[in-house]
């Protein structure tokens, strides 16, 4: 695969060439859960509640993923700046640092997963009869969380070094596995719930192998390597600065884990387990729409680190500019097509005809202001990619913490609105937090950019 050069000086290209197989790479990685849902959901007479059982498991699922891109999308922008300065040495200590720290946290999660699974699940809203599919999918589930994280939290510094093309491949080995083996064990084998978990670990050990492999191999401009006894010193130093970095995304996920449980607890309350498959169904396709602006983002993120580190800061300005507009015309474009035609969204996920009459207003409340999400990631990627920690957590705070979960239980009860409530608080947040995170950007990052440029 071909290095793309950031320092070339073609902004709009080498995003281009970073984020469209970062899309790809996105897509098939999403395949890894909502693959299992699409199967999930048809499984006869059982899907529906099937469906809603499994929802259950995301905060925990987010969780594994908090703790991914704590290291991943901490470590990869001070890598990428420290590769801007030439400083290969520096950027080796950084990679090779997260990596160990993947791995020890993999282990304490999947013991501590193992040990508290049953009641974190009852405490999610899991009723009895959800339990029945949702504990044994959990359980084979957090089997895989050591390749899950390798795979994924390893795959920024790929990106980071120019190989975008390798970080698709990344996923590409496991997405296909995962599509191929899902129907296999769920139907085939009559494994259901538990056959799509087992789809999922396996796919996810072939992908971490291929991550593996690369960094380890000759390709690789910085490789995995054991720590010398200078690093060794320099370990705990580069952790605080990565988890420092990082520590935003891990906020992001967290507080998206606590929403999702809170948003469970209510609809299980006000509306039972057929709600909280509704709401299974409509963050699917949340995460179906959304990865083209994380693309977007992710993709325009090393260039902007890069950029920063060597001093080109009208190239940071014009990364800022293109990856907002790309990411807003996109957002506008799938904002239409939900309006329009929310069935055919639904019905990727379930077969049901009885879902759609409360499925369809919701999917619409839920996503009323999905444009202004683009505002929140292009200002959190600003943040994160010039290693600007504080506005970066703050933000991610604001919006969910501050914001969504409150609504969440405000909206439904205090001001009786029901299940409506719960599918408002979103686009509530995307209004207030994706514009105070944008605007904030614009007013902060942009004259520092312009006052660097003149003294240059």
């Amino acid at each position: 695969m071909k290095q793309v050069d950031f320092s070339d000086g073609h902004i709009v290209r080498n995003i281009f060439k970073t984020a469209l197989p970062m899309l790809a790479a996105q897509i098939l990685n999403l395949l890894y859960n909502i693959v299992d849902r699409i199967y999930i959901g048809r499984i006869p007479e059982v899907g529906t509640a099937a469906l809603g059982a499994v929802g259950l498991c995301f905060p925990i699922i987010i969780l594994i993923a908090a703790f991914t891109v704590l290291y991943g999308s901490g470590g990869s922008p001070i890598f990428a700046i420290s590769l801007g300065k030439g400083n290969r040495d520096r950027a080796a200590l950084i990679m090779n640092t997260a990596f160990r720290l993947l791995v020890a946290t993999a282990i304490v999660l999947t013991a501590a997963g193992y040990l508290f699974a049953r009641p974190l699940l009852t405490l999610f809203g899991a009723s009895e009869d959800a339990l029945i599919y949702s504990l044994p999918y959990l359980r084979i589930y957090l089997i895989g969380t050591l390749f899950s994280m390798l795979a994924t939290g390893m795959n920024p510094f790929i990106n980071a070094q120019g190989f975008p093309g390798i970080g698709m491949l990344t996923v590409v080995l496991g997405a296909v596995s995962n599509l191929i083996l899902d129907p296999i064990l769920i139907f085939g084998l009559g494994l259901g719930v538990e056959g799509a978990a087992t789809a999922t670990v396996l796919s996810q050990c072939l992908s971490a192998v291929f991550v593996l492999k690369f960094l380890t191999g000759k390709q690789a401009e910085i490789s995995l390597k054991p720590l010398s006894k200078e690093d060794r010193e320099e370990f705990i130093p580069v952790t605080f600065s990565i988890i420092g970095l990082g520590i935003a995304s891990f906020v992001m996920q967290v507080t998206n884990s606590l929403v999702n449980i809170s948003c469970n607890q209510v609809l299980s309350d006000l509306g039972g387990d057929l709600y909280v498959s509704i709401m299974t169904i409509v963050s699917s396709v949340r995460q179906i729409v959304e990865v083209p602006v994380l693309a977007i983002a992710e993709g325009s993120s090393p260039i902007i680190s890069f950029c920063y580190g060597a001093g080109r800061k009208k190239e940071v300005k014009k990364a800022i500019f293109v990856m907002a507009a790309l990411g807003f015309t996109y957002a506008a474009l799938a904002w239409l097509l939900i309006i329009i035609f929310p069935e055919f969204f639904i019905q990727i996920f379930s077969s049901d005809r009885e879902i759609l009459q409360d499925a369809i207003p919701a999917l619409h409340i839920y996503f009323f202001a999905f444009i202004f999400m683009t505002l929140q990631y292009s200002g959190q990627t600003v943040f994160k990619s010039l290693n600007k920690r504080n506005q970066a957590i703050f933000f991610s705070l604001f919006r969910k913490v501050i914001i969504v979960v409150p609504l969440t239980y405000l909206l439904p009860y205090a001001f009786g609105l029901g299940t409506n409530g719960v599918f408002m608080a979103e686009p509530i947040s995307n209004v207030i937090g994706g514009g105070a995170c944008f605007i904030t950007m614009l007013l902060t990052v942009m004259p520092e950019l312009k006052t660097a440029e003149k003294t240059s």
